[in-house]
């Protein structure tokens, strides 16, 4: 496996940084494909166990990668626990905003507005389906090592209990905050789901994704689940890593 110095490397440049609100944490990259036309469009929701000491920019090496393949990557920055109005809900607000603001970009960036993928990295991954969860108009969403079921991620207290820090509280303690942002408890009928996990990840099991699976499918939703040999947590956003061919097999049926 390959280290996570991918956490520290920096990103190649995005084509342009747009706001897409007053906050300063509210923008995202984009990365424009060269060829001209209407381009898909994968959305990415970068992870960090919801906190701010992780920004997007880890994230921009797989954008850069998927962009050079034809696909325009927005890459979102959001409130995380430990900056004003960070945590639950204001971060779950930021994703659906940068979505919503992505849709009505002007034309003249030649994206299309009915090819959009949303996908999310391991906390992202959780924010990701979430998205898929509230708003009916998502139409592929994909969880890469998601942190997908957020009462598991409690029990086994992940990352010191990050997911207390994000939803503010234990299950019992905030019993409408899981129900609101697991993704395991939401339904999601209308959008394909792909579910890719690492089968050595050492920081989120990928027994995470498999219940996730294994639950959505009893329930007749649109679900797929790959399990990638070999590959760890941060193999998922590394372009360097053979799970990056999977990634984007993945992003090109969904178009």
């Amino acid at each position: 496996m390959l280290s996570d110095d991918i956490l520290t490397l920096p990103p190649p440049p995005a084509d342009a940084r747009i706001a897409y609100g007053n906050d300063p944490h509210q923008f995202g990259d984009l990365r424009l494909p060269k060829s001209k036309g209407s381009h898909p469009v994968v959305m990415n929701v970068h992870g960090g166990y919801w906190r701010n000491k992780y920004d997007l920019a880890h994230a921009g090496h797989l954008c850069a990668a998927l962009t050079a393949k034809g696909m325009a990557t927005w890459n979102i920055e959001y409130r995380r626990v430990g900056d004003e109005g960070g945590g639950w809900p204001g971060t779950f607000a930021d994703i659906r905003n940068g979505y919503r603001f992505i849709l009505q970009l002007p034309k003249h960036y030649g994206l299309d507005p009915e090819r959009v993928v949303v996908m999310g990295h391991s906390a992202g991954g959780q924010l990701a389906l979430c998205l898929a969860g509230h708003d009916p108009s998502v139409r592929a969403v994909v969880s890469l090592a998601g942190v997908i079921d957020l009462e598991r991620a409690f029990e086994l207290h992940l990352s010191n209990n990050a997911v207390v820090e994000f939803l503010g509280g234990s299950p019992d303690e905030v019993p409408e905050h899981y129900a609101e942002a697991d993704p395991v408890r939401l339904t999601i009928s209308q959008a394909k789901q792909w579910i890719i996990h690492g089968e050595a990840d050492d920081l989120v099991p990928v027994g995470f994704s498999r219940t996730y699976y294994e639950k959505k499918k009893k329930q007749g939703e649109n679900v797929h689940l790959l399990e990638v040999e070999k590959a760890g947590h941060f193999e998922m956003i590394d372009p360097r890593s053979a799970a990056r061919s999977k990634v984007e097999e993945v992003l090109l049926k969904l178009f």
